[in-house]
This record gives C-alpha cells, structure tokens and sequence, in this order.
C-alpha cells in the first residue's frame, strides 16, 4: 500500500467513527439509521486496519465503538463479542488505563443488554479499578460518567 492509499483510507476510518457518532447522538435514531451505522462502524474498523501505521490504541476505540452500537441496538452478543476483543488489545498492548476500562465498560453495558447483572456489575467494577488510574482529568470524567449511566 503506498502513502496515498494510506491517508485515504485513515481520512474514511475518521469520517466514517464521526458519522456513527452523530448517529449515536440521535435519540430520533430510526431502524435505517441504526443499521447505517452498524455499517459506518464496520466500515471505519476497515478502513482503521488499514492505515500504514495504526496502533493497537486505534483498534482498541475501534472495538469499543463496535461495542457501543450493537449495544445500543440490542445486540448484546455482538457488543459482549467486540468488548472482548477490545480488553484483548488493550491489555495485550498495554495500553493505558483509560482504554482498558473503556473496554470493561463496554463489556458491562453488553451484559446489561444480555440481561446478565452479576457480570455487569462484576465488568464495571473491573472498570473502575482503571477509572482510579485515569490521571487525566477530562478522560477520568468521560469515563466515569459512562460508568455512571450503567445503573
């Protein structure tokens, strides 16, 4: 792949995380717009891998974003699936707390979704043990308050 194909396919990854954003934000979400975003997600995951010089830190917010939508469509499988995939990374990159326990609080939320409480609250705990490490104060709160909408 050259440079070019490169920036290409780093500019779609970004477009397309942002545009899955907007949707997410959208509490008038209907069904076309959800699964578009099913898409969006999958295509920006795609798009990530295949940028020259992505790092475990990219698929790891990548893993978590897939997480988040099919968590918030239902899909507690797919969600517990990608939050798996997202404590993997991170943990086998080491990366920094706050991505770690993004990755927990994905995997909460999907058990929430799959209607299993004692592993969600099991999940979030483990998600709070990297909120306390967050030492930046911005990423500590955003964390903490996805966390917080757990209840």
């Amino acid at each position: 792949m050259d440079i070019q194909d490169s920036n290409l396919h780093k500019q779609f990854a970004i477009n397309c995380f942002n545009q899955v954003w907007d949707i997410l934000e959208n509490k008038q979400r209907t069904p076309e717009d959800e699964e578009n975003m099913i898409h969006m997600c999958h295509a920006s995951f795609w798009h990530w891998s295949r940028v020259a010089d992505h790092t475990e830190r990219n698929l790891s917010i990548g893993y978590w974003q897939l997480s988040r939508v099919y968590a918030v469509t239902g899909q507690g499988d797919q969600a517990l699936h990608y939050a798996k995939r997202c404590i993997t990374i991170g943990s086998s990159a080491n990366l920094e707390p706050f991505y770690i326990g993004y990755g927990y609080e994905a995997e909460a939320r999907a058990y929430l979704v799959l209607g299993n409480k004692e592993h969600a609250l099991a999940s979030k705990q483990k998600a709070a043990s990297y909120l306390d490490k967050v030492t930046d104060k911005e990423s500590h709160q955003m964390l903490a308050n996805d966390l917080g909408s757990l209840d």
